[in-house]
């Protein structure tokens, strides 16, 4: 069985994470497990896992499965940052989905959804691990079963999240750190910190928990 890990941004918070990924699969099942971070770089074979990637991948004809993970319960909150935005809107408990890619965004068929349980209290690099497991627990699922699957078709209405910018990270000086902690939570401290403007001047602000 031939599984390849699509990271197309090698830089991608992710990227520390993907030994543990691929040293799992392979105790898992008996696997060739190769990791990328060109699209132009994919072979044929069975499974293309399609992690944080930031462009379309389009040669979806060379792998029998294209995978992908999104932290919504699509077809809701299809686009960008799900996770992120759930978390700012104070959500706790936040589905993950293993679907199919094809030509639209977000729309394959989906293989299996867990959720993400949360305290309320994690911060970015937390909600990242939780995100990696759950992320892990789902290619794991699928590769046990394989190559008896069958996904099914998203039913509902959909929406979608915007794309997040630095800039999304500012905070308003006019609100108390309570009502912004959500935002806070989500701040990458070296990636998009908080920050805020006053009279022009840019202030950054990072947040780390006292052990």
């Amino acid at each position: 069985m031939k599984i390849q890990i699509l990271v197309d941004n090698p830089n991608s918070w992710i990227t520390p994470y993907l030994k543990n990924l691929v040293s799992s699969i392979k105790q898992k099942k008996n696997c060739y497990v190769k990791l990328i971070n060109s699209h132009e770089d994919v072979e044929s074979g069975d499974v293309l896992c399609l992690l944080s990637c930031e462009k379309k991948f389009n040669k979806l004809n060379l792998n029998k499965y294209n995978l992908v993970v999104h932290e919504s319960d699509l077809p809701e909150g299809k686009g960008w940052s799900p996770l992120t935005w759930q978390v700012i809107e104070g959500k706790k408990n936040i589905p993950i989905t293993l679907f199919e890619a094809n030509s639209l965004i977000d729309s394959g068929n989906i293989y299996e959804k867990i959720n993400i349980k949360t305290s309320g209290y994690e911060l970015i690099d937390e909600l990242r691990f939780l995100q990696v497991e759950a992320t892990t627990k789902l290619i794991l699922n699928f590769i046990e079963k394989y190559p008896n699957i069958k996904g099914e078709k998203q039913k509902g209405k959909e929406s979608f999240y915007c794309k997040r910018t630095k800039n999304s990270s500012e905070l308003n000086i006019l609100e108390s750190i309570k009502d912004q902690f959500n935002l806070l939570r989500v701040c990458d401290n070296e990636r998009y910190p908080a920050f805020f403007i006053i009279d022009n001047v840019k202030y950054l602000i990072k947040i780390y928990k006292d052990d």
